[in-house]
């Protein structure tokens, strides 16, 4: 968001003796060897940092408006000398290598800026959140106790085949910056509104890795963690204030020693890996309040898959996928409730493609006709990285429930070949 739609700037006179401590309650360097986290902290500076901070915002002030909307990516509302000390501990308060960073942040992000950072989420991912968070889920759920958002994030759910069905790598990245610049930021400026004393402006994570597998560790998914990661270090600098990894499997600890690296040291530190559910449920209690805390993470707040229902739009009641990875035959089977309709549409980027049809998986051969027969699909659009995949919906009109839907698929290619196919439910209220 450009800084000419931003709030007014929440001013605070910081001269070096308050930047070192004087006048602010607990203080002083003395404070960090209890809690290291407040490290470049206004009000915890050594002499050497406060002059840093100094030279920084004098030459902040003579920086033109690109270079000052890098440095306020959050809004005006973090404040000067939290958002400066912000970027100053990226760099361990080096003051060239601070300059070069935002420098390469501004370039970074100006061609997303231009844009307005992808307002619209849909015409960033091709598809709506729901469907995306079905394939990965992710949420944003109360605070902690700092007042930090509390995010959650599950890729040991994460289905990647789906994923390539709906969207592209490309979309993803658009969507991260619509997360950051639209979602997480206008939940720091409301947690500002709300508590004039929340001024650090970071989020605690929660990766949930249950039901991770080690197929799922492949090229493809670390490609979308790498690309998330890259933005994050450096465009928006210490934003995290505290990362649990919870429910991770005896191979996780590979795999995290290549994540660490794709991190600066600092931000790896703030990393706890726990895979006992009572550490880590304490861990969290600790950190997080029970009634902002979701009752699947040992709180006693709304479960994540509620939330998460909140994406569905409209009238629908819920949204329900399958992946189909087809290689001459495939089929998908989903319940229909006799106070519940559906309508079924195909994702995938198979430019072979196949032929869809649509019965009652119960009713004998001689009995019901197909509610759908070789309903014809294949990929429009192009084979680069950005071209989307193609979606239709192949039902005609809703069908019916209480009935047990069996959706197949024939390849229109040859025996040999093979391709994804995501079969998506559209589950509505009769």
């Amino acid at each position: 968001m450009a800084t000419s739609k931003m709030a007014t700037e929440v001013t605070e006179v910081w001269d070096k003796a308050k930047l070192m401590g004087e006048g602010v309650e607990n203080g002083g360097t003395e404070a960090i060897k209890s809690n290291p986290m407040l490290w470049g902290v206004p009000g915890h500076l050594t002499a050497e940092e406060a002059d840093t901070f100094v030279r920084f915002k004098e030459e902040f002030l003579k920086r033109d408006q690109a270079f000052k909307d890098t440095v306020y990516s959050f809004g005006l509302e973090e404040g000067e000398v939290w958002a400066l000390c912000r970027w100053l501990r990226a760099r361990k308060f080096v003051y060239d290598d601070v300059i070069a960073m935002i420098e390469e942040a501004t370039k970074t992000r100006d061609e997303a800026k231009k844009t307005g950072f992808y307002p619209n989420h849909q015409d960033s991912l091709g598809c709506g959140l729901s469907l995306y968070y079905d394939q990965y889920p992710q949420l944003y759920s109360g605070v902690a106790k700092t007042g930090c958002p509390l995010f959650i994030s599950k890729p040991g759910i994460l289905n990647v085949d789906a994923v390539e069905c709906i969207t592209t790598l490309d979309g993803i990245v658009k969507f991260h910056w619509y997360i950051m610049m639209h979602d997480f930021a206008q939940r720091l400026r409301e947690q500002k509104k709300s508590n004039d004393k929340f001024n650090r402006f970071e989020c605690c994570c929660v990766l949930d890795l249950s039901g991770l597998a080690l197929s799922q560790l492949n090229s493809r998914t670390l490609a979308i963690i790498k690309e998330q990661a890259a933005i994050d270090s450096i465009c928006f600098p210490e934003t995290m204030s505290k990362m649990y990894i919870v429910n991770g499997p005896r191979f996780f600890g590979a795999t995290w020693k290549i994540i660490k690296g794709w991190l600066d040291p600092r931000t790896a530190s703030k990393v706890e890996v726990i895979s006992d559910r009572k550490t880590w449920e304490k861990k969290l209690l600790e950190n997080v309040d029970a009634h902002q805390l979701p009752s699947d993470y040992g709180g006693t707040g709304v479960a994540t898959d509620v939330t998460l229902k909140k994406e569905v739009p409209g009238n629908i009641k819920r949204i329900n996928s399958e992946i189909i990875a087809l290689r001459g035959h495939g089929s998908s089977t989903h319940e229909i409730a006799a106070d519940e309709q559906v309508t079924i549409a195909i994702y995938s980027k198979s430019k072979s493609g196949a032929k869809f049809t649509v019965v009652n998986a119960h009713a004998k051969a001689k009995g019901a006709e197909p509610f759908v027969t070789d309903f014809a699909f294949k990929h429009e659009g192009g084979d680069s990285a950005t071209d989307r995949p193609t979606n239709k919906i192949i039902t005609p009109t809703k069908i019916q429930g209480p009935v047990t839907l069996k959706v197949k698929a024939d390849t229109m290619g040859s025996r040999w070949s093979s391709a994804n196919f995501l079969v998506v439910y559209e589950v509505y209220e009769k």
